[in-house]
């Protein structure tokens, strides 16, 4: 007889004979008695609380008897085929087998338990409890302790994905510890109106996601971690994305929930400076459309915002790639892309690194530009983003330098470029623009993410700020070269 534990409540329905006796006669009757459900087996010595499978076959965990919704979601997810997906890799090792079951590894437990203490098979795959942690003292009284997963991310991890989703072949936390998600900027994740894209846990709860965790109620700012993008419990979308990446509609997009804020001008402090206008910028969105100047918002859509590219930000910045020796061709190191830079900085043995580098085809990786078959090899993007950069940063020039001429202080505390002053300026428009164009300082970004736009948009400015302002810097043969520059942008956004 196996050992099993009943949940209190869990019962079912036993169909048994009952024999009656009266004087000479022997009467058989069928009656239904309720007798308590066995919940799960008794787990092996040593396996330190973990449960595991209640029914293996079917996938069924033992906290799937109670938590039949997340039983569900789960199942659809990698997580759920862990042991099966390493078995069939054909370079199974056994220093693999921690991370594809449950036990002490992404949960806060200690203690070696689970498969690495009993290799015991229901604890294959990566279950509830190789997050939560051992569910024994929760099914035997679920009110007396709650096992909450931790959503943060370290280095040196005690729990959590960083100890599982790391190492170089799997080196998703040490490319996102180098990156900006990484970052807490503590002033913005402080206040209410930027928390949701500066505080892991506001970033949640803007997005609808209820769900438990350790540091759900903490005063302590996370940053932006992986269950943050990544729903632990079921997959929505490729990756286990909590919304598509794959996908050309900037509304629908997983990057744009942030990185399309501050896109057009406004009439109140810092409105002259753009904020993660980026998504905008893909789909011809951002920017300041000068009067008469014929340029419609959307009508110059970048070839990287263009249906050819139907990962939008995630092709470029979350490129993964493998890193070989160049001489012998042997494996160095697996880039996971969540460095989220398009191209990053590479050391001497071309693994991609954070940090400012010359951008070259020696000191950066194209991969973003190559991999998905955008560009036909490093050389035809460089040479594509240097020809962007030097059209963006020509008008930018000119621009900004006729601005001075209208407001030596640009944006100081008096008109007609002042941020506190509600009454909107042709020059300040004007002054938006160049802030777009030179945003980070630098136009390089500007120019990958739409130089057709972004160029047009100043070669707009310009022409606009010469009119309102009786600046005639230019001939008039110039002045149409100018507008036929606008009608190539726009011709040539169209061909894309």
């Amino acid at each position: 007889m196996r050992n099993v534990r009943a949940l209190p409540g869990l019962a079912f329905m036993a169909i048994v004979a009952v024999a009656l006796t009266a004087c000479t006669d022997t009467e058989t009757r069928i009656v239904e008695v309720e007798v308590p459900e066995p919940l799960y087996e008794e787990p092996p010595e040593g396996a330190a609380g973990f449960l595991g499978y209640n029914d293996q076959a079917a996938s069924l965990t033992v906290c799937g008897r109670c938590h039949v919704g997340k039983q569900a979601e789960w199942e659809t997810t990698a997580h759920a085929d862990a042991w099966a997906g390493l078995q069939e890799g054909g370079d199974a090792q056994s220093f693999c087998e921690g991370c594809h079951t449950v036990g002490q590894l992404g949960n806060p437990s200690s203690t070696e338990g689970g498969w690495t203490a009993t290799t015991d098979t229901r604890y294959h795959d990566v279950q509830c409890e190789s997050c939560h942690g051992p569910g024994q003292d929760h099914v035997d009284n679920p009110d007396a302790s709650q096992p909450f997963a931790s959503l943060a991310v370290s280095l040196d991890p005690v729990a959590g994905c960083a100890e599982c989703h790391s190492g170089n072949h799997h080196p998703f936390v040490e490319d996102w510890s180098q990156s900006a998600h990484a970052t807490i900027v503590t002033f913005a994740a402080d206040r209410a109106e930027c928390a949701s894209c500066h505080r892991g846990q506001a970033t949640l709860d803007a997005w609808g996601e209820n769900d438990e965790y350790i540091e759900k109620e903490d005063g302590e700012h996370l940053a932006v971690v992986c269950g943050v993008c990544h729903d632990p419990h079921e997959t929505r979308h490729e990756g286990q994305l909590r919304f598509a990446v794959q996908t050309t509609s900037i509304e629908d997009h997983l990057c744009a929930r942030c990185h399309n804020r501050r896109t057009i001008p406004s009439a109140f402090s810092h409105g002259l400076e753009p904020h993660a206008p980026e998504a905008a910028l893909l789909v011809g969105d951002a920017g300041w459309f000068p009067p008469n100047a014929e340029i419609d918002e959307g009508q110059i859509r970048g070839t990287h915002g263009s249906e050819a590219n139907s990962g939008l930000c995630a092709t470029c910045h979350v490129s993964s790639y493998e890193v070989t020796d160049a001489e012998t061709g042997a494996f160095v190191f697996n880039s996971t892309g969540h460095l989220f830079t398009a191209i990053p900085c590479v050391d001497a043995a071309g693994v991609p690194v954070a940090g400012d580098c010359p951008v070259s085809t020696v000191d950066r990786s194209f991969q973003g530009c190559t991999g998905a078959g955008c560009h036909g090899d490093a050389t035809a993007a460089f040479s594509a983003l240097t020809s962007g950069v030097n059209g963006v940063q020509g008008a930018a020039d000119d621009l900004i330098g006729l601005l001075e001429q209208v407001d030596s202080g640009l944006n100081d505390a008096d008109p007609p470029i002042d941020d506190t002053d509600p009454t909107f300026t042709i020059a300040e428009g004007a002054f938006f623009n160049y802030n777009l164009a030179t945003h980070g300082g630098d136009v390089t970004p500007a120019a990958v993410h739409n130089p057709f736009l972004v160029e047009a948009l100043l070669l707009a400015s310009i022409t606009a700020v010469e009119d309102e302002y009786s600046i005639m810097a230019v001939t008039a043969p110039v002045r149409e070269q100018r507008d036929a520059r606008i009608r190539e942008l726009i011709e040539k956004a169209g061909s894309h």
